[in-house]
């Protein structure tokens, strides 16, 4: 089993990708704010988790398979957010001026994330998502659905981070 470097700390995340849904412990510096990990400049090429639990989404069956350490691409990843009940401050200025926030439902894979975005007063979400070229969006008060998976309920989290030119968007108001 890995043994974490003096540097290192874990956080317990949950991982979303077109086809799987992978909980786990991620490892990285003491120094991350998991939570917008992905929007800096430090974020990994590859996720290394511990104890990872895979459950995988083909469409026509659901399996699941365990592993005490795991190697996962960046690349893959449409969705991220530590696992309830952690979680990090907001990661925008509440007092900040001219910024609305729009309910939205976001198709993630199989999976439905019903919240809002951040975006201007001055324009639409259409012109934001395309305008603001940004890879990663904040998505905040979010619901987690999925009908392919029943038993998994409604989990609420404060803040997702979500690959934005890998989702739907869809208007809720």
């Amino acid at each position: 089993m890995y043994s974490l470097a003096s540097d290192e700390k874990t956080s317990g995340v949950m991982i979303y990708t077109n086809s799987m849904l992978i909980r786990g412990d991620v490892v990285s510096k003491q120094s991350i704010r998991i939570s917008v990990w992905l929007r800096s400049g430090g974020a990994p090429e590859y996720f290394h988790l511990l104890k990872a639990q895979v459950v995988h989404l083909d469409g026509h069956s659901i399996k699941t398979q365990g592993f005490p350490e795991m190697y996962l691409p960046t690349s893959l990843v449409i969705g991220f957010h530590l696992t309830p009940p952690a979680q990090d401050p907001v990661d925008y200025d509440e007092t900040e001026m001219n910024r609305v926030m729009q309910p939205v439902a976001l198709l993630v894979g199989s999976f439905i994330f019903t919240g809002s975005i951040r975006i201007s007063t001055q324009v639409d979400l259409g012109t934001s998502i395309t305008s603001a070229r940004a890879v990663w969006l904040s998505l905040y008060d979010v619901d987690i659905t999925n009908p392919l998976l029943t038993q998994m309920g409604r989990l609420k989290v404060p803040m997702v981070l979500v690959r934005s030119e890998q989702v739907s968007f869809g208007l809720n108001e």
